[in-house]
């Protein structure tokens, strides 16, 4: 098993842009894993981690439902925000900047064949980095991402998941409210949860966090809990 993950800065990105990179990436591991299949051969698949911010955008997951945009087409042109329909899971978002997206593009047979696993251990990396900050990030049941004060009237989100997997490989991942301009969620009814808020690392905390910092801690947890080792 291949436990090396390859990390890859990809700065402020068009999200169509980022789905390139990515789906060439996923297209690549299932092309190797085909050919170990054919040839009953044994070549190491290799394992992506690109960490992206993204100019503003609301992306619907393959389940979703139109209607938890609240914009009309022409509304988005006005307020130069894009709009994609995603493969992923889940349902819309909005990503931006201030907000770090992960996209972990991993052979899970490299580490563990469980995608409901890889859910839950994405969501204590996050739970895991943000406690760093001194926040309780929690899980809702049936509400996928990392929550605060689950439970009570004043439950927010702060992360949100989504992924795609083919043959136990993954694309898409996270998205971190650090700095985010929490606006944006005004435009939506995130992931299609009406009535619940949307937080960021820095409206929790009322300071400014070095975005670095946030990502390098990510990066650390993702290592220590997948037990993996990056590379440059």
């Amino acid at each position: 098993m291949n436990k090396i993950i390859m990390i890859k800065e990809l700065g402020l990105l068009d999200y169509a842009k980022a789905f390139e990179i990515q789906t060439d990436l996923f297209n690549e591991i299932l092309q190797i894993k085909s050919i170990n299949l054919k040839q009953n051969s044994q070549l190491k698949t290799p394992n992506y981690f690109l960490f992206v911010e993204h100019p503003p955008v609301y992306t619907l997951g393959k389940s979703g439902d139109i209607n938890n945009l609240l914009l009309t087409q022409e509304q988005l042109e006005q307020r130069n925000i894009s709009f994609h329909q995603s493969n992923r899971g889940g349902d819309i978002t909005y990503h931006g900047p201030g907000q770090i997206v992960g996209y972990p593009i991993l052979d899970l047979d490299n580490f563990f064949s469980d995608i409901h696993e890889y859910m839950r251990v994405l969501e204590e990396v996050m739970i895991a980095t943000i406690a760093e900050y001194g926040l309780k990030g929690e899980r809702s049941e049936g509400e996928t991402g990392v929550w605060l004060d689950v439970g009570t009237p004043f439950a927010r989100k702060i992360c949100a998941l989504g992924v795609k997997t083919s043959r136990w490989v993954t694309m898409h991942g996270f998205a971190l409210n650090v700095s985010t301009n929490l606006g944006y969620f005004d435009h939506i009814i995130p992931c299609g949860i009406r009535g619940k808020a949307v937080t960021s690392l820095e409206a929790e905390l009322g300071k400014k966090i070095p975005f670095d910092e946030v990502k390098l801690k990510i990066q650390n947890h993702f290592a220590h809990l997948f037990n993996a080792t990056f590379q440059l």
